[in-house]
């Protein structure tokens, strides 16, 4: 079932900081600064359809993260008695999941839930998921909920593997927000004492705490003191919905304070900007 509500849940373990090698693939992505919606934005130049996973065949779909089915094969969604949702919004689908005796990780859950895609142009996918978290329930089941990005028009469903449940489904129709191609990716930082800047992707450096923070002549490292826990906001979607972790400085590196949520599964190029960037490892 699809429940509009605002996802709460922090940011997975430590990690060592990325040699100086592979953090030059994030300063050639993010070498570029632009405003959107009043923020210096963090240039991905990612193009959504780019972006997204590969699809396998509907005959035989292959589970992994951001798995969906092929165009074929979303066909089989009802044209009519569809929810509806404008392009650039987005919905959290809260649901309960029977895995049996064995509980899996959110991570591990997400790629038993199978993306749907029917483009009205016939490319690309029609949304993305944002991020996912929950936890078991005392009846043994995952409680778990994700953030939907609606991307663009057509129809779009999630179905649990293990049972074929269609657990939430949607005709996605022209919305009043122009809406362009190519996403970017957006890093702020909200600091101990409750300030927030935005994260300058234009200079090219080697770590976060190196990375100046726009229009406030600092450094990331000046508002972060060891120790202590800092909210870090990506944005990275059509919708411009934010996801949100708690991070923990140590030392001259960074770590989230929890692994949920699950950031951008339907998104692994962004992850691997967001993972160099901070010096966490790649989740598998």
């Amino acid at each position: 079932m699809s429940k509009s509500k605002k996802r709460q849940g922090p940011g997975a373990g430590p990690v060592k900081r990325p040699p100086a090698r592979a953090m030059l693939m994030w300063i050639g992505i993010g070498s570029a600064v632009a405003l959107t919606a009043g923020w210096a934005v963090w240039r991905g130049r990612f193009v959504a359809n780019a972006a997204a996973p590969t699809r396998p065949s509907a005959a035989a779909p292959s589970p992994g993260t951001g798995a969906s089915s092929s165009a074929s094969a979303a066909s089989t969604l009802p044209a009519t008695a569809l929810s509806s949702n404008e392009v650039a919004t987005a919905v959290m689908v809260t649901v309960e999941l029977d895995f049996g005796s064995t509980i899996p990780t959110i991570r591990d859950a997400l790629r038993q839930v199978e993306r749907r895609y029917q483009p009205d142009d016939g490319r690309g996918r029609t949304f993305a998921v944002l991020d996912a978290y929950g936890e078991p329930t005392p009846s043994g089941k995952l409680h778990m909920s994700m953030h939907v990005s609606m991307e663009k028009p057509g129809l779009g469903e999630l179905i649990f593997r293990r049972t074929g449940e269609s657990l939430w489904k949607s005709r996605i129709v022209p919305g009043q927000k122009a809406v362009s191609s190519e996403k970017n990716l957006t890093v702020i930082m909200k600091d101990g004492q409750g300030r927030s800047a935005v994260l300058d992707g234009s200079q090219q450096v080697q770590q976060v705490l190196d990375v100046p923070l726009r229009d406030a002549g600092a450094l990331v490292r000046d508002r972060w003191p060891d120790g202590e826990e800092c909210e870090f906001t990506f944005i990275y979607s059509s919708c411009g919905c934010p996801v949100k972790t708690k991070v923990r400085r140590a030392g001259e590196i960074t770590m989230r304070s929890s692994d949920l949520p699950v950031m951008f599964p339907d998104d692994p190029p962004a992850m691997t900007v967001i993972n160099q960037l901070m010096g966490w490892k790649t989740e598998p």
